[in-house]
């Protein structure tokens, strides 16, 4: 079975959490495919802000996603910072350029997940969760996001809820993944690529 994870990230908070979705996916015996969607930043706001560059460098060696990608996988996983409640544009132009798989419905009866990040803890990750869900639904995939029985749910003071996993920057990005994030991100990638093994085998 194929996953894809897919994702944008400006500081590396979303790569942190999507490399943990992969990791997940991964020992479950998944083929995992790890990619980032193309930065729509110019390049000289980025060489002005120092945490971009940052984020530029830990992910220079990712390859960028393709309309290919989400045609080979069995099931995908989509992950982007919240932009005003919402995804990231970076992440809504990938989507956006899904439509030829969309008019084939290539993309019909792939299970999908997201996952999300955001500087403080009410910043819209439910709500850019709950958005990102609409046009992979439009796209005829099968969204789904992490049940209560993930024991880390009922424990998390930070980010994780029961749309997908999601982590806490902080105001000015100073904060990395916490452990506790990071596990119901690998269980998300778990669940992904076990649900994907029913449905798609």
């Amino acid at each position: 079975m194929k996953i894809l994870v897919v994702y944008y990230s400006t500081y590396g908070h979303l790569y942190r959490l999507a490399k943990a979705v992969a990791d997940g996916a991964s020992a479950a015996g998944a083929e995992v495919r790890f990619v980032r969607v193309p930065e729509l930043v110019p390049a000289d706001v980025i060489a002005g802000n120092a945490g971009m560059q940052c984020g530029a460098e830990l992910q220079k060696d990712v390859a960028i996603a393709r309309l290919e990608d989400a045609d080979w996988a069995d099931g995908i996983a989509f992950g982007s910072p919240t932009r005003f409640g919402n995804m990231a544009a970076q992440m809504k132009n990938y989507i956006d350029q899904l439509g030829p798989l969309w008019a084939q419905g290539a993309l019909e009866g792939k299970p999908a997940t997201c996952f999300t990040s955001s500087n403080t803890m009410h910043g819209g990750q439910e709500s850019t969760l709950l958005t990102m869900w609409i046009p992979l639904i439009h796209l005829g995939m099968l969204v789904h996001g992490v049940p209560y029985s993930v024991a880390e749910l009922m424990s998390t003071q930070s980010g994780g809820g029961p749309y997908g996993a999601s982590t806490i920057a902080g105001a000015g990005g100073e904060l990395l993944p916490n452990e506790t994030e990071l596990a119901i991100a690998r269980i998300q990638g778990k669940r992904l690529a076990e649900i994907t093994a029913k449905v798609r085998g």
